[in-house]
């Protein structure tokens, strides 16, 4: 981190301290949240962990969780207390997000908030809004990140079980369990240091993989099944589920991440798409292989971004209307899906 003992100061003394990540956190987003609070707990802080939705059931095991306060849709409580806690916060961490429109009302409240932002983050062009960053779109994960900063600062002893647990959820999940091109020797380093401070793997990778509803897997199965299209001359894979496939499955949060894998699983596929209709708009997950951008097609096309080879998007057409758009901006990019 630039600035390093600016910061160092920042934290030496006890203050009210807000952390916030992104909307339908993943355990990145969630593990790195909760891990930095219990090292920040442990240095004296008043810390509160929000979140500006719910997230999957397979996250909920997470150390501190229970601390957690989601902002839901139908009740407006959540909200004013956020609003409460961002208002009197001294410090705001933003973790696993680069731009302040991905935490929605949050977004507002943060970006006129007196406290002092500091953001830790691996997406590409962040948003330029915090006095301090921790910010590498090389690194696999913000947990990662985080992990790094904890040790520039001298303060791995301070990992117990607990934080290293939040953390190694967080570099597994987001390197696909070490097997995605963003794993590197340092993602193995870190890994290795958490594990030696407490993190089970075993364990860890049990309770978020293996802990599927019935519900999720026939909606996986249906979707391989009925719902996945390739387009060869593309070499892309795409999938589609309405708002009516997804209540006949119960779905709920969560039950659509990873899907959008499975499309790159198949052979000379080098671009899978997921759309889903998420009422207020429809959703997409965009996965690729190689040196093809998805940040690129995602932030040009859908009002994303994200990585490399692992973007969303968004976009308020129909799900119809989505599907015709990607099917219409496909040719621009055959060249670059073709070529090996």
């Amino acid at each position: 981190m630039k600035n390093l003992e600016a910061f160092r100061s920042l934290i030496s003394k006890p203050a009210a301290v807000v952390i916030v990540t992104h909307f339908k956190p993943d355990a990145d987003a969630l593990g790195s949240s909760l891990g930095l609070a219990a090292l920040l707990k442990k240095l004296g802080h008043q810390v509160s962990v929000i979140t500006p939705s719910d997230y999957p059931d397979f996250l909920a095991w997470l150390p501190g969780n229970e601390t957690v306060l989601a902002l839901a849709k139908d009740n407006p409580a959540p909200e004013a207390r956020a609003a409460a806690l961002i208002a009197k916060a001294e410090i705001i961490f933003c973790l696993d997000f680069s731009n302040l429109t991905r935490i929605n009302s949050l977004g507002d409240m943060i970006r006129a908030a007196s406290a002092t932002k500091v953001l830790i983050d691996h997406h590409l062009e962040p948003e330029q809004f915090a006095a301090y960053e921790q910010w590498d779109p090389a690194s696999a994960s913000t947990a990662g990140l985080i992990f790094e900063l904890i040790e520039e600062l001298g303060l791995k002893e301070s990992v117990d079980a607990a934080i290293a647990t939040c953390l190694y959820a967080g570099l597994m999940t987001d390197t696909g369990s070490f097997k995605h091109n963003n794993t590197r020797h340092r993602e193995f380093e870190i890994a290795s240091e958490l594990v030696s401070r407490g993190a089970d793997p075993h364990t860890i990778a049990q309770k978020i993989y293996d802990a599927n509803s019935l519900e999720r897997l026939r909606l996986t199965g249906y979707v391989l099944s009925e719902k996945l299209v390739v387009l060869p001359q593309y070499r892309t894979a795409y999938m589609m589920l309405s708002q009516e496939e997804l209540k006949k499955f119960g779905a709920q949060t969560g039950d659509t991440e990873g899907l959008v894998n499975y499309g790159l699983s198949i052979k000379n596929v080098k671009l899978s798409v997921l759309m889903y209709d998420r009422k207020e708009e429809i959703k997409l997950s965009f996965r690729s292989l190689g040196n093809f951008s998805v940040n690129e097609l995602a932030r040009k096309h859908f009002e994303g971004g994200g990585h490399r080879n692992a973007a969303g998007g968004s976009t308020k057409l129909t799900l119809t209307q989505t599907l015709n758009k990607l099917l219409e901006i496909l040719p621009l990019y055959q060249q670059q899906l073709v070529q090996d």
